[in-house]
């Protein structure tokens, strides 16, 4: 009994589909695993990008301690997954700072960027020196304080070539 050419060509189609969704949920579970934040550099559309722009991927952010908190200045927090800051044992990073609410802030990730959120608290978030209300994106050695806490924002790169 020979099957039909058509059937096939239509088991092979499934497969090969089959596959090519197989190997798309593989490395989003990759990239997500490795929690590299990719910075897409200027596109011109070729979907080629300048050498210019060799540092394309971030590969690391950190808050570093700049002062106050009960904090030692030069500690790096590491920001895989977001972090929340406050006076709570709940928090994530605990510092000892009167005006800091019990969870005050918190520092995540959307898409290709980092964020810094005001999470309602009493006293308020800054970020460089400006009141924050809600959430702002946040660029390389930006400064947060909270109450007499700041820190630094720091992303690495890797070279991409």
């Amino acid at each position: 009994m020979k099957d039909d050419p058509a059937a096939v060509a239509l088991k092979f189609a499934f497969l090969g589909v089959l596959y090519l969704f197989l190997l798309v949920i593989a490395r989003s579970a990759l990239r997500d695993l490795r929690g590299r934040t990719a910075i897409a550099p200027p596109s011109d559309g070729t979907g080629l990008h300048d050498i210019a722009d060799a540092r394309v991927a971030a590969t690391d952010a950190a808050l570093v301690v700049v002062t106050g908190g009960g904090l030692t200045p030069g500690d790096r927090i590491d920001l895989f997954g977001g972090v929340t800051i406050g006076r709570s044992q709940e928090a994530d990073v605990k510092i000892v700072d009167r005006f800091a609410s019990g969870i005050h802030a918190r520092v995540h990730t959307r898409g290709n960027s980092y964020f810094v959120e005001d999470l309602e608290s009493t006293n308020g978030t800054y970020l460089n020196g400006a009141d924050l209300r809600g959430e702002a994106p946040l660029n390389d050695l930006d400064e947060i304080r909270i109450g007499d806490t700041e820190f630094r924002f720091e992303l690495s790169f890797e070279d991409g070539y």
